[in-house]
């Protein structure tokens, strides 16, 4: 079945990527996992390649194209090689569409040149210790100084991807408490300097997988947040989440469909080279009837991650129809990755091979923007049940 998500621009940009990956990525990359991080400068390679700056608008320095395919192509080129762009795609996925949904015309001058440039790298700091999918239970606090001049920020949290490098970090905290009618009442967003006194990054934390990405813990002792970098109304925090959260799923969802589908070319081209018993463990029939399952299976994923893109650039992917790709992607990637490990035998668990480290990354797929039982809960409401 021919695929027609991408056109000519999406694949001259995939040449362009791939080639970046193979000369700027591959060779250093043992050293990122090693120490548990991209390089900052890094980031500034990517700037320079055009990649933080696609949907943003020319006047910002942006090329101004208002799709996310060219993201996808990411997805799938990072995949296809067995790397990640380090803590950098949440500056994109999850920074852009706050600032470019709520900003005034003043912060878009300040924030968006530097967001292009790679001089300053943002991180979205939700949740916190204890409360993981709860968003509505969060404690750090913004009170409004009494002069009107500035908000003093306090609390704590955890789980922050590119939390380590960011230069802005978009906090959710509380300034006014919940109501009786609404515990979700009460939650503002703030463009946080991480030059701030008293933000502080706490613990880099040594995660199962994606190791190459900077995730930390960040604290807040009385920071002074001006005003100015209130980031749309007071008290109107998590229905600005709840908006966002479509485009964060459904960039999980493609990215496990993207690792999946890399799984079954790493166990492919491991079980040609493979030789067992006198011949190739490709030429054995359990071999070609597991790789042909996963295949089916990535086929189906395929078809539905391109399908929520596809409505999510045309601004109708629904909350569940993000949650339903979600679900059924990283259960798909889940899936197949595991059989195409067991397909490389005691070679899979050693993380000299991409597989290995496939394996890890994407464990967190059905945890982090949303559990899998969240996303079922959310189709389930939507199904009326």
């Amino acid at each position: 079945m021919r695929r027609t998500v991408f056109n000519e621009d999406h694949e001259a940009f995939r040449e362009t990527i791939r080639a970046f990956i193979e000369a700027e990525v591959v060779p250093v990359y043992d050293e990122w996992f090693a120490a548990g991080q991209a390089p900052r400068d890094f980031y500034y390679k990517l700037a320079e390649l055009g990649v933080f700056g696609i949907r943003v608008d020319e006047e910002y320095g942006g090329a101004g194209i208002e799709s996310y395919k060219f993201e996808a192509v990411m997805y799938e080129e990072t995949a296809r090689a067995g790397v990640q762009f380090g803590g950098s795609g949440v500056h994109v996925l999850l920074g852009l569409p706050y600032i470019k949904m709520l900003a005034t015309d003043e912060q878009k001058k300040r924030f968006l040149p530097k967001f292009v440039s790679g001089e300053e790298m943002w991180a979205l700091a939700m949740t916190e210790p204890g409360t993981g999918s709860d968003l509505a239970g969060m404690k750090t606090t913004a009170k409004l100084s009494e002069d009107g001049t500035h908000y003093v920020l306090n609390g704590a949290k955890t789980f922050i991807t590119g939390g380590v490098h960011a230069d802005r970090v978009i906090v959710c905290a509380r300034t006014d408490a919940p109501s009786a009618e609404d515990r979700r009442h009460g939650i503002s967003l703030f463009a946080v300097d991480t030059k701030s006194e008293g933000y502080s990054v706490g613990r880099k934390l040594d995660k199962l997988g994606l190791k190459t990405s900077d995730t930390a813990e960040l604290a807040f002792v009385d920071v002074k947040v001006p005003v100015e970098d209130l980031l749309g109304e007071e008290n109107k925090g998590f229905y600005y989440l709840g908006h966002n959260l479509a485009s964060e799923r459904w960039g999980i969802a493609f990215g496990a469909y993207a690792q999946a589908k890399a799984a079954v070319r790493f166990a492919k081209e491991y079980v040609q080279d493979r030789t067992v018993f006198g011949k190739p463990v490709a030429a054995f029939q359990n071999t070609k009837f597991e790789l042909a399952a996963c295949q089916a299976e990535v086929d189906a994923a395929e078809a539905v991650a391109d399908r929520a893109l596809e409505a999510l650039d045309a601004g109708e992917l629904t909350p569940a129809e993000a949650a339903s790709a979600k679900l059924f992607c990283t259960e798909v990637a889940h899936r197949v990755i595991d059989r195409c490990l067991q397909l490389h035998g005691g070679y899979g668990f050693m993380n000299e091979y991409p597989i290995a480290r496939l394996y890890a990354d994407n464990r967190v797929n059905r945890i982090y923007g949303g559990t899998s039982e969240i996303m079922k809960s959310i189709i389930a409401k939507d199904m009326g049940l």
